[in-house]
């Protein structure tokens, strides 16, 4: 009987919400001040874990400024990850934007466009039938 979840799948979930509470409680970093982490994927020997985020970006400040402080902040936050989960090492994290949301959004509003414009000819096209 196969297993539902491995226990590298368990250990990601564990570190997803893990991360989530450290970046909002015990990071204070602005740049960072709106930060989510979408999914987390942990190598098999659970020495590596690539954490995507995304962002929502306030005023100048980019996605890319975003990225840099939490790449900077990545041996402490791996240190505080450390302290909240019990394992034999904790995973060295490597954070990663997320553009699924974005590209996701660019989608939509090109198939509300298509819509639209669809309406727009079958609109132009009952009006010349009429006539």
């Amino acid at each position: 009987m196969a297993k539902e979840f491995s226990r590298t799948q368990r250990v990601a979930q564990q570190l997803q919400k893990e991360l989530a509470v450290i970046l909002q409680r015990e990071i204070k970093d602005p740049r960072l001040a709106m930060t989510t982490i979408s999914s987390v994927d942990v190598s098999r020997d659970m020495g590596y874990a690539k954490v995507y985020v995304t962002f929502l970006t306030v005023g100048e400040q980019t996605a890319e400024d975003s990225l840099e402080a939490l790449r900077e902040m990545a041996p402490y936050i791996r240190s505080l990850l450390g302290k909240q989960i019990r394992l034999r090492v904790t995973p060295e994290l490597n954070f990663i934007f997320d553009q699924s949301l974005t590209e996701g959004m660019r989608i939509s509003s090109l198939v509300t466009k298509a819509v639209r414009d669809d309406e727009v000819r079958r609109g132009d096209e009952t009006e010349t039938d009429e006539e």
